[in-house]
């Protein structure tokens, strides 16, 4: 017998559902900064939308 308890075991959703679902079920939106299916003024709303709502974003440094 193969029982999973919800959220265990099985397939997993695709991140896009997950996110899909939550704006339909929750209200809530996940949006990547970087999103190229957004115009550059869209992006830029949302990374003014995210660093109004949580602090800007720590620089990155690779090396």
């Amino acid at each position: 017998m193969n029982w999973h308890p919800p959220g265990f075991g099985g397939t997993r959703r695709d991140p896009e559902q997950v996110k899909r679902d939550g704006w339909q079920e929750r209200g809530v939106l996940v949006i990547a900064e970087d999103d190229q299916r957004l115009s550059w003024p869209e992006r830029e709303l949302i990374r003014q939308l995210g660093a109004k709502l949580y602090g800007p974003r720590p620089e990155v440094s690779y090396g």
